[in-house]
């Protein structure tokens, strides 16, 4: 069967009856069973996607498929699907299963997309690599030598190798967009609150969002539609109505474009991906749209408030692995304390345990005041003056990372340098804006480089008419 680009090409097909939705899960299967080796999926649903494949081909001869039939997607192992295992790449979930669909799985299941199964993570969504799960690192299909990104490395690769058409991942400071750089796809964070959070495990909460991977916007746009809005199990999602993204791709005559003088300056860039995003700005400017450059002298600040502020978020969020109500237990134990400190010894891994303990500090009597609140009062001054800039401006452009996907084990040693490769994801994480990673050209080595796209609150749908309009400009 040949490969497809798109579910508008699929559903072409499926309506001629050149295609059936059993035919497309069996390719998809086919792939995942052929590259094995990159270490995606932690639960293949084969026989179940097949049985879905099947009642959806029978609706669509009845005329009563719903509008993501031929859409087949992964999820990320933080989300959760009913009576399946649920682990965040973690030991300490041992053999756990979710009892209920998050509000974004059951909307897909709702609209007849087929879930194919759940991809492999940094543990608890914690780091910028895959390499922190505990079922070992996925593997970049362009360079199996690699890393994807993280923590959304397997949803990256499930939709780069050609696994499924969409993978749903989730995104606190990059883990959306950073593997889609490292992976040659696209990647959106939407607005904080823009999609439920209900059922999406909880890494920092207020930073947290449900993230889409895809090969193109159109297919993006339609999940984005479907899964976005209001949600009574969801104090804090948005009540703001949600357009027709998939109806609304054309762009404006022209934007006015931001880009950021210090991300270009910064010493850590590679100088490929600074010409890349250099020779991006210069297209725009040539097809006639206004590009200034900005300063945002806040970047030295950016990553030591995401981090002071979202390891406090889980330390809190993670103190209900314990061992007492649910998932691995220490069996080397002899008493109550014992139990609770063995357990989250053995379950947990370095870095989850070493984000855990940071929180903690930062949030102990002695030191709140000079981190958190601090970082609180940070956070809010970089929001203000993002916004400032998109208050002249319809975007900001700025690379996704400061480097093409990097070798496995090459930065982990030193996590200081692993974090660096937040360094331009993390602005709109902590200002809970809309960002969307999209391809931008490769390194000399083949490797891809991406390219961010930053709005403001609730655009959407002018980031997605821009970024169909960009990939498609020469």
């Amino acid at each position: 069967m040949k490969p497809y680009t798109s579910l508008n090409l699929i559903q072409e097909d499926l309506s001629s009856g050149a295609l059936s939705c059993v035919q497309l899960v069996e390719y998809f299967l086919s792939n995942i069973e052929k590259k094995k080796h990159l270490n995606v999926f932690l639960e293949v649903y084969d026989e179940e996607a097949k049985a879905a494949a099947k009642l959806i081909d029978s609706k669509l001869k009845e005329g009563t498929a719903g509008p993501l039939a031929g859409l087949v997607v992964s999820i990320k192992d933080v989300l959760c699907h009913t009576d399946h295992g649920l682990q965040g790449s973690s030991h300490i979930l041992d053999g756990f299963k979710s009892q209920f669909n998050g509000t974004a799985v059951q909307r897909l299941l709702d609209a007849d997309a087929i879930i194919i199964g759940r991809t492999n993570c940094d543990e608890f969504a914690m780091g910028s690599s895959n390499e922190n799960s505990a079922f070992g690192p996925v593997l970049n299909d362009i360079d199996n030598d690699r890393v994807p990104g993280g923590s959304s490395g397997g949803a990256a690769v499930s939709v780069q190798a050609d696994m499924c058409m969409i993978a749903l991942g989730s995104d606190t400071g990059g883990s959306v967009r950073q593997p889609a750089a490292f992976c040659g796809i696209v990647g959106l964070k939407p607005t904080y609150s823009r999609i439920s959070r209900h059922g999406l495990m909880a890494y920092a909460s207020s930073f947290d969002c449900v993230g889409i991977l895809g090969k193109n916007i159109s297919d993006v746009a339609i999940t984005l539609e479907t899964i976005a809005g209001k949600d009574e199990y969801d104090s804090t999602v948005s009540q703001t109505p949600v357009p027709q993204y998939s109806k609304k791709l054309k762009p404006a005559d022209s934007y006015k474009i931001a880009y950021i003088r210090e991300t270009l300056e910064t010493e850590g860039i590679n100088p490929e991906v600074k010409g890349k995003t250099l020779e991006a700005i210069e297209k725009l400017k040539n097809n006639g749209h206004e590009v200034e450059v900005v300063d945002f002298p806040l970047l030295d600040h950016l990553l030591a408030t995401y981090y002071i502020l979202t390891t406090a978020e889980a330390s809190s969020n993670l103190s209900r692995y314990d061992g007492v109500k649910y998932g691995f237990r220490s069996p080397n134990t002899t008493d109550l304390e014992s139990m609770y400190k063995k357990t989250r010894s053995e379950g947990f891994g370095h870095e989850v345990k070493t984000r855990i303990m940071l929180g903690t500090f930062v949030l102990s009597a002695s030191y709140y005041d000079a981190y958190y609140t601090k970082a609180q009062k940070v956070r809010r001054m970089i929001r203000d003056e993002t916004k400032k800039i998109l208050s002249k401006y319809d975007f900001i452009v700025l690379p996704t990372t400061p480097t093409t996907a990097f070798k496995l084990g090459e930065h982990s040693e030193d996590p200081l340098e692993m974090y660096l490769a937040d360094l331009f994801t993390v602005q709109s994480s902590v200002s809970g804006l809309p960002t969307i990673s999209i391809p931008n050209g490769t390194d000399e080595g083949g490797l891809p480089i991406g390219l961010q796209i930053v709005s403001d609150d609730f655009q959407e749908d002018k980031i997605l008419a821009f970024s169909e309009y960009l990939m498609n400009l020469n």
